[in-house]
């Protein structure tokens, strides 16, 4: 038998793709300018599953990687030497929550907010919520240890897996933590979360649940500028506020926002932040009274209040779902994520205006303005050569500047495929090196996820680009 007809007896013939139209949906992720079809997509629906599927690809030498919802924005599920995508999204059961103890165990193909909604009516939640929350699966927070606009309060995804099963690339099970605090020894699980699938598969998480908070105080300010709007939220912090989200949406975000939900953005404003305290009812109202009283003293035109929590929930959908707005503004987009200190949020938003205008690309900007995690969102038409040139340029020179300011090219995205080429700029190649060693522990053949986060093995650290191409 061939590698798909040793698979159907696996999983069954209802549960794998073979032909080439079925193999386009899996061709990129969130990231459309490199694109690459899987020889074949598999649907395990269990662990062991999961096992055989290694073991087989093992046996013809054959690469495989996980895949989640494809809602990754960096190519961290880009198939790029082909092989086999095991996508995860059958393995969604919720196996246990325990709220005395504050934890869930879930499989990797639980959508985020799925899990928020089963727990909200005991009043808990899953504190990760990465704008995608809707579709994205917790495997693929897991992958790219995610964020969202909560996580400045919060945390991202790490801070909220306590353990996980793990198939590694040989067919090997292995658990890392579980359900108690602090287990002795190496912190594996720290280590999986964010590795992007190269030290195997997810199979399944232990993640703290988090109590809903009691109340909560959400804040509009509408400002003329983006440097007014961006040094309010250095003040907000430098006060010694921990809000639970402090969010912007420049002009032309707002443009498309508004157009879908009809919130009611002031269309003539520079940018908006979306501010949110939470916590004990006790003391809310005099948090929201100072970082009102901040957002005056920059220049704030006008500061509102959801007065309803219908108005604070459609407040937050307008964010949430401000990427899938973007389609109003062009055919196509690239959003980057890279991450500064909050003191050059000023700088690093000029800097993104005139690369837009020297390379003719419009940029809008909607990110997580309190930890310093920005989002420029590229517009452009993929179908054009010279647009893909020059917007694979100006997203270079963003996260260029980026590092130049002490930062990061990510913050929650993963490196992926898009991003190797930082990698020795971020790190030395003895620290590479390690992380390559790293990697070799789990995965010495480089089967599982080839080719992603790091770059290739060699004395020079040398990037491999075998199996990629662009959109076009």
């Amino acid at each position: 038998m061939n590698l798909a007809e040793r698979l159907r007896h696996i999983v069954g013939p209802e549960a794998i793709l073979t032909s080439p139209s079925e193999l386009l949906v899996y061709e990129c992720d969130g990231y459309t300018i490199e694109k690459n079809k899987p020889q074949v997509v598999v649907f395990p629906t269990t662990t062991e599953q999961v096992v055989q599927i290694a073991q087989l690809c093992n046996e013809l030498d054959v690469p495989f990687l996980p895949r989640g919802s494809g809602t990754s924005l960096a190519g961290g599920c880009l198939a790029v030497g082909g092989g086999v995508m095991i996508a995860l999204t059958r393995m969604k059961r919720i196996l246990e929550v325990n709220y005395r103890d504050r934890y869930a165990v879930v499989e990797p193909g639980v959508i985020n907010l799925g899990l928020t909604n089963h727990l909200k009516a005991q009043g808990y939640h899953f504190a990760p919520d990465p704008s995608s929350q809707g579709a994205c699966t917790v495997g693929g927070n897991v992958a790219t240890n995610s964020g969202g606009p909560h996580t400045l309060k919060y945390g991202v995804t790490v801070n909220h897996v306590l353990g996980v099963e793990l198939v590694l690339p040989d067919g090997r099970v292995v658990q890392t933590g579980g359900p108690t605090e602090d287990n002795p020894g190496y912190d594996l699980t720290g280590v999986i979360v964010g590795a992007e699938g190269t030290f195997g598969v997810v199979t399944k998480v232990w993640v703290r649940i988090t109590r809903n908070p009691e109340a909560y105080r959400t804040l509009l300010g509408v400002f003329e500028t983006v440097d007014d709007a961006t040094n309010t939220i250095s003040d907000i912090i430098g006060a010694g506020i921990i809000p639970g989200a402090l969010e912007m949406l420049d002009g032309l975000i707002l443009q498309a926002v508004e157009a879908a939900f009809h919130f009611g953005f002031p269309l003539d404003a520079g940018a908006v932040l979306i501010m949110e305290v939470d916590g004990l009812e006790a003391g809310l109202d005099a948090d929201a009274e100072r970082i009102t009283a901040i957002a005056l003293k920059n220049k704030a035109r006008e500061v509102r209040r959801a007065a309803t929590d219908a108005e604070r929930l459609l407040l937050w959908k307008s964010r949430k779902q401000a990427f899938g707005a973007v389609g109003r503004l062009a055919p196509s987009y690239c959003t980057q994520d890279g991450v500064v200190p909050r003191t050059k949020l000023p700088h690093i938003l000029r800097v993104i205006q005139r690369i837009g205008e020297r390379h003719q690309i419009r940029i809008a900007n909607v990110f997580h303005a309190g930890d310093g995690n920005i989002h420029p969102i590229l517009l452009f038409d993929e179908r054009d050569a010279d647009q893909v040139k020059r917007v694979l340029k100006a997203s270079h020179e963003i996260l260029e500047e980026c590092i130049h300011c002490g930062g990061s090219v990510t913050g929650e995205h993963g490196i992926g495929v898009e991003k190797i080429d930082f990698m020795p700029k971020l790190f030395t190649p003895e620290d590479l090196g390690t992380m390559l060693r790293l990697r070799a522990a789990f995965n010495p053949q480089g089967r599982c996820s080839p080719d992603k986060m790091l770059p290739t093995s060699g004395a020079c650290i040398e990037q491999s680009k075998v199996g990629r191409r662009a959109a076009l």
